[in-house]
């Protein structure tokens, strides 16, 4: 046999999270666990997809209401079985259509709401009690859920069958994706109003989506997002009990929102790591019902992976991203477009996206066995070494007094900052190769028709705030704003004063303002 030369023997291979990939792994003996059981790490049910396929959820929302109502209906003709609403970047902030901040951004990242009017044509013709929902939304997410019971009412839906998902996870935001109106403490108040509320109203809804997702986009390594997401985790139960809350009872309507990217393995692994490693999280705080301590989760694939260049190749990466989120045991699952890194995705780009999705479920096989690659002496490595890892930041995170103070000293920013730059920095070097970016490129004529979002949208939610301005009983609304004002200054929960406010027609950007009032802004 030839002996390896230096180079060889010196030559590494690691994951995005710098785990080494060893060139064979020993024997790993798992038997004792199995799915459907504490902690989970095969799964939340015991038959899997066996039972029930995963929620094939493709995230939408662009330009007017209407526009993606349209959206809506067609990818529910083509098969989608739960929908996924993005709102545009004022909504996100709690700034109606007509402010000042809004020109140049109504309806470009997602839907525009303003007030009930729209969400009525977000929502027409699709009854509420036959899909569920999840709602991309935070800073907001108490007035959006608010404007999704009002409409559900004035359907003749029962309000306790209801189902879907706000993500409203807002120390994410401060860490990564920047979209926060009010500073941590006020929004971990009005998070968990929303907890008790729901509970109580809304029990079939997932109160919070904690999302790595964006974690991730923000350039962090897979342990990284996992260990962030459930520090972030571990803070909202601990702040839902300090309010009195059962666990046994919120923690049921959690639900996770993580990111698949393209190290394949490293993904299979994060997600059966995140399952057990939550269980313990869960029990550790009190919880005794396996049912509170199970990690359900959706899954978008990765958008910073995507390329401009040869935008077809995102295909291939996506379907990839798609198997390992599969394979790791989500719940529901969104697959990008692949024209989505030059525009929002056109209606054919939405529709492969879907079909990929669909020919994993009904054509490879991979959802008839539990857990497919459980035994496999890599995974069960790797899922041990990414917990191993994500326990030493949650361990950081915790000694330095949760997620809230880590947050506010800048050490999640920080660590995901430096992930980033190294990432990129391998990139340009050469060291991480990106097909048809850093290498096997080609010359490309620009792509064409492209979605593109035309700015008079402005004026079109203008004239409907007018109209519904003109058309509603100002004096109400007066009167309810005033009423979420004394609720925020107090300890009464706000949920139920939002709503009798949406319910009245008072818009998002109204009673956002009431709230900056009292609470302020965070900078």
């Amino acid at each position: 046999m030839k002996p390896k030369s230096e180079t060889e023997e010196a030559k590494k291979f690691l994951t995005d999270s710098g785990i080494e990939i060893k060139r064979v792994y020993p024997k790993v003996d798992k038997a004792e666990e199995q799915p459907g059981e504490y902690p989970f790490t095969r799964g939340v049910q015991p038959d899997m997809y066996r039972g029930k396929l995963w929620t094939m959820r493709q995230y939408a929302g662009f330009s007017t209401a209407e526009e993606s109502n349209k959206r809506y209906h067609y990818l529910l003709k083509n098969g989608t079985t739960g929908l996924s609403v993005a709102f545009d970047l004022p909504t996100q902030i709690g700034y109606d259509s007509d402010h000042a901040f809004s020109e140049g951004e109504v309806g470009k990242s997602g839907v525009a709401i303003d007030s009930l009017r729209d969400m009525e044509i977000l929502f027409d013709g699709i009854k509420l009690e036959e899909v569920t929902t999840s709602m991309t939304i935070n800073s907001t997410a108490s007035t959006l859920l608010a404007m999704y019971v009002a409409l559900a009412k004035k359907q003749g839906a029962d309000i306790s069958k209801i189902s879907g998902t706000i993500q409203n996870d807002l120390l994410k935001e401060y860490a990564a994706r920047g979209t926060y109106i009010y500073p941590p403490k006020p929004s971990m108040r009005i998070i968990t109003d929303i907890f008790e509320y729901c509970s109580k109203e809304v029990p079939k809804w997932n109160t919070i989506s904690i999302s790595g997702y964006h974690i991730r986009e923000a350039g962090s390594t897979a342990v990284q997002e996992l260990a962030f997401t459930l520090a972030n985790g571990k803070a909202y139960l601990k702040a839902a009990i300090e309010k009195g809350l059962d666990i046994d009872v919120f923690a049921r309507r959690l639900s996770f929102f993580f990111n698949a990217h393209n190290n394949f393995f490293e993904e299979v692994a994060k997600f059966r790591a995140a399952r057990r490693m939550w269980a313990k999280i869960t029990k550790d705080l009190g919880a005794k019902d396996p049912r509170s301590m199970m990690l359900r989760f959706h899954t978008q694939t990765g958008g910073s992976t995507l390329t401009a260049q040869q935008p077809q190749n995102n295909i291939i990466r996506v379907t990839l991203q798609a198997m390992s989120a599969v394979m790791g045991g989500t719940q529901s699952l969104h697959t990008n477009g692949f024209d989505e890194a030059l525009a929002l995705p056109t209606e054919e780009a939405a529709r492969i996206a879907l079909r990929t999705q669909q020919v994993i479920a009904y054509e490879s096989g991979v959802p008839e066995s539990v857990d497919p690659l459980a035994g496999s002496y890599m995974v069960e490595a790797l899922t041990d070494e990414v917990e191993a890892k994500a326990w030493e930041y949650i361990n950081k995170i915790d000694a330095m007094g949760g997620s809230v103070a880590a947050i506010e000293a800048g050490f999640m920013q920080d660590e995901i900052a430096a992930s980033s730059y190294a990432y990129q920095s391998a990139i340009q070097k050469g060291e991480k190769i990106i097909v048809g970016v850093n290498k096997f490129t080609v010359q490309e004529e620009p792509m064409g028709n492209l979605l593109t979002i035309d700015d008079s949208i402005r004026n079109t939610q203008i004239e409907k705030i007018n109209a519904v301005k003109n058309s509603r009983n100002n004096a109400d609304v007066t009167a309810n704003l005033a009423a979420i004002d004394a609720a925020a200054r107090s300890t009464e929960n706000l949920m139920p004063h939002i709503l009798k406010a949406v319910e009245s027609y008072a818009t998002l950007g109204e009673i956002a303002d009431v709230l900056r009032k009292v609470y302020g802004e965070y900078r």
